[in-house]
């Protein structure tokens, strides 16, 4: 006859094994831990000044001893309450769209290009050549485009008048800068992606080629039944960056808005994103909480925009979500 005990489980073994896990991890902890305070550092402490959106910021009295708006929202009807705001927000969004899949394709078509160039030297150069304009600041661009666009020295409309055509007037006419700002994004930004997009398809196994190739599969079959399903975990990756930007059209990486047309009013209608009519209408005012305000709207969206996405994904592929 067997004899049934009440055994308690020992509670105490786990945390025993997951203490000697941690010190044997140590070094690794440590090697860590630059880029954890530096992460926290730069972007979780300062998350503390999303009260100013709430507040009425006073430098004097700092973040905590400025007074509460009364109503709470009251800084955020500047933005929701403006005239302009239909229209950036749309501005916004359809440029950012755009950006995304023109940028995307590209990248994808110029990195499988740049993988079928087998000469080191050759390829380097082409490398090189796509990823320059990254490095050059959107005032550099302006000059640029200035140089191009001009209506009295512009190179393009010196080459129309020479051939008997009308001068265009660019920086007067908004619906030419519905097609100038993006093509001027991925001109600058296209050999970032690119880069990104080589270096994940280096990582794939050469063996998947070789054996198709032996099979008899092109090129271009090789391609789409390889390259571009073993792509699929990057894309994804770097889609969800974008959806998180979608609504922002910042002043750092989209300065572009802001320089390209050399501050036209005559442009704003095409030109004008919620960051640039934000700046602007700041300046006059120096209202520390309205842009606090509009700066969380944005973050907020995109953070819930990406949650949205990134939900989606993981129903139709578990493997290939963020998170």
């Amino acid at each position: 006859m067997k004899t049934i005990t009440n055994a308690i489980p020992n509670r105490t073994g786990k945390p025993r094994r997951t203490l000697r896990s941690m010190r044997r991890q140590t070094p690794f902890y440590l090697m860590m831990a630059p880029g954890l305070i530096f992460v926290a550092i730069l972007f979780y402490i300062p998350m503390v000044g999303v009260i100013i959106a709430f507040k009425d910021y006073n430098a004097r009295d700092g973040i905590l001893g400025s007074p509460w708006m009364d109503p709470l929202f009251k800084n955020f009807e500047f933005f929701f309450k403006s005239d302009a705001a239909r229209s950036v927000t749309f501005n916004t969004l359809f440029y950012n769209v755009v950006q995304a899949v023109a940028v995307t394709l590209c990248a994808l078509a110029l990195a499988i290009l740049l993988n079928e160039v087998k000469h080191k030297f050759v390829s380097a150069t082409y490398k090189g050549s796509i990823l320059l304009p990254t490095f050059l600041s959107w005032i550099v661009i302006q000059f640029i485009l200035f140089s191009l666009l001009s209506v009295d020295r512009g190179i393009v409309n010196s080459m129309i008048s020479e051939n008997g055509g009308e001068t265009i007037y660019w920086y007067s006419e908004p619906s030419y800068w519905r097609y100038i700002l993006p093509i001027a994004y991925i001109w600058k930004n296209v050999g970032y992606y690119s880069v990104l997009y080589v270096a994940a398809i280096a990582g794939i196994n050469t063996d998947y080629y070789e054996a198709a190739q032996l099979d008899g599969a092109s090129k271009w079959q090789r391609i789409k039944h390889i390259t571009l399903p073993l792509l699929q975990p990057t894309i994804i990756v770097l889609s969800l960056l974008w959806v998180g930007k979608l609504f922002n059209g910042g002043l750092g990486d989209w300065n572009g808005f802001y320089t390209l047309p050399n501050d036209a009013g005559a442009l704003y209608s095409a030109t004008d994103v919620i960051d640039t009519l934000v700046f602007r209408s700041l300046k006059k005012v120096n209202d520390y909480g309205m842009a606090s305000a509009i700066g969380l709207y944005q973050a907020v969206v995109g953070f819930f925009l990406v949650l949205i996405s990134n939900y989606i994904i993981k129903k139709k592929d578990p493997d290939s979500a963020l998170f």
